[in-house]
């Protein structure tokens, strides 16, 4: 007889595990796209991948939130525990774990702007490594002959500046470094003009300007590396940004603030007449009118920006899974790590303590080794001693009067007294001339000047001496009636230089022959 199988209520709906974690995703991210989710910041942790993952909560409740790398780029401020937030994105479901997560696009501080976060975080980093201390301040010159300008060449600042400076004190040498003072980029290239500065050397102090404006306007100067550049200038550097009222990460780290661009042209020059043009003069306002231009398109992109991040989507959640398998990967390799250390201590300990022959027999290889080099040293000293007194003796012989008379030369003498030149002599004097390895005595019977060529000298020969032309007026010898007060030699008389005494021409440019009388 057959069973017949009796049912009592309706099929049961079957789901595949991961059937339903992707029906839930689908549920969620039809209800809940681009929505704003308030809550307190806590458990932040940024990857090598450099992805936020932190957790939204509340007094009730709490979300798991994913900021991906590249929505992270374009936040104008950071994650950070403790912190109320306004966060925009989407709901999701991360299927490895079955978990709902949150997918930040926007973030926004309650009861702060995102700019003025931001400034606040970077000037607490900056004040914790001292860049913004009194002590680093330097004095500015007194009167600087070369001033460094970084700011825009067709903002009204650069002007004002030049003014001033041409009618306080004119003549001072200025060389701008044209940059962009607000907009995309314009924060890299007001740190390559501190730079360049800085590097050449050129300027004796730098005046970072801008005009007055907002916040967004501004913000350039709020940049973490034009703030390092300005700490690293290697001159003084006064920034001048903005109004009065206005007030920059750069003003802190930069040796001077000055409340204006025009005020830093008049603290530059810091003369008498200066202090009193100062003092005389009245404080100038700039007006600026286009405040959140910037701001309103930069917001219009990163909201475009917001919507293309369905493209990384699928790699961001990847991404997540690979930092969760580091982590894994982390802690096991550290356990392992640390098990096999303590083995290798233990048996380094017992080994050290048994390996006394193979310490002794290491000192002593090193002890060889130690008078093995000291032997060297002490023999290349010798060496180097050896060569030293050689060359000494080398340039001894050459200094030799000795030397100069084995190569043919000889030295006269009149009495005690060395004949220099032929006029010391006088005609019919005894003399003695030294030869290598003797004496030979003489009589003077005759006695000559002569030129460079060897042609002799006589009076009324018509020279050239010094490049100038001249004449011999008379010869002058040892004995003769017109010897001469100072001496055996010729007179010449130039155009140029009067009456010249030459006692003993002996090289071409004393003496030149250019014609003689008959």
């Amino acid at each position: 007889m057959e069973q017949i199988a009796l049912s009592w209520g309706p099929e049961p709906n079957l789901y595949t595990v991961s059937e339903l974690v992707e029906l839930m995703r689908g549920l969620l991210a039809r209800n809940f796209t681009d929505i704003w989710v308030s809550g307190e910041i806590s458990g932040t942790r940024v990857p090598p991948s450099g992805h936020y993952y932190f957790t939204l909560k509340d007094q009730n409740a709490q979300l798991k939130c994913v900021c991906y790398k590249m929505t992270a780029r374009y936040l104008r401020f950071k994650p950070q525990d403790g912190i109320a937030v306004l966060a925009r994105g989407r709901i999701d479901v991360y299927e490895a774990r079955g978990e709902v997560q949150f997918l930040v696009e926007a973030i926004e501080p309650q009861g702060h702007g995102a700019l003025q976060l931001a400034f606040e975080q970077l000037k607490k980093k900056l004040a914790a490594e001292g860049l913004f201390e009194a002590s680093r301040k330097r004095p500015l010159p007194a009167l600087p002959e070369r001033i460094g300008i970084v700011t825009s060449p067709s903002g009204a600042a650069i002007q004002d500046i030049l003014n001033i400076l041409k009618r306080r004190f004119p003549g001072r040498h200025v060389r701008i470094y044209p940059a962009q003072v607000q907009g995309e980029g314009s924060a890299e290239q007001v740190a390559a003009g501190i730079e360049y500065f800085s590097r050449s050397g050129w300027a004796e102090v730098l005046i970072v300007a801008r005009g007055g404006g907002s916040l967004e306007d501004l913000w350039t100067f709020n940049e973490e590396r034009v703030a390092r550049a300005i700490a690293a200038s290697t001159i003084p550097v006064i920034s001048a940004v903005g109004h009065e009222t206005d007030f920059t990460i750069a003003d802190f780290v930069a040796d001077l603030r000055a409340p204006t661009p025009s005020a830093a042209a008049e603290l530059v020059i810091c003369t008498r007449q200066s202090i009193e043009d100062r003092m005389m003069a009245a404080e100038k306002k700039l007006t600026q009118a286009a405040r959140l231009t910037i701001a309103l398109a930069g917001r219009k992109w990163h909201t475009l920006a917001i919507d293309r991040a369905r493209l990384h989507r699928a790699i961001g959640k990847q991404m997540q899974r690979v930092d969760e398998m580091d982590y894994r990967l982390r802690d096991r390799w550290r356990a392992v790590f640390e098990s096999r250390r303590r083995a290798l201590d233990s048996f380094s300990a017992r080994l050290r303590q048994q390996d006394a022959q193979m310490r002794l027999a290491r000192d002593r290889k090193r002890l060889e080794s130690c008078e093995a080099a000291a032997m060297q040293a002490m023999r290349l000293r010798l060496s180097q001693a050896r060569a030293s007194i050689q060359r000494m003796e080398a340039h001894l012989t050459q200094l030799s009067p000795l030397g100069v008379l084995r190569r043919g030369y000889a030295i006269v003498k009149h009495g005690e007294k060395v004949v220099r030149s032929p006029g010391e002599a006088p005609a019919g004097a005894m003399v003695s001339i030294r030869l290598r390895g003797g004496l030979v005595e003489g009589q003077v019977r005759e006695r000559k000047f002569l030129y460079y060529s060897g042609e002799e000298i006589k009076s009324g020969d018509q020279i050239r001496y010094a490049n100038e032309p001249g004449r011999v007026e008379f010869i002058a010898m040892a004995g003769d009636a017109r010897e001469a007060p100072a001496g055996s030699g010729i007179m010449i008389a130039t155009k140029a230089g009067g009456h010249v005494f030459l006692t003993a021409p002996d090289e071409e440019k004393d003496l030149h022959l250019i014609s003689r009388s008959s």
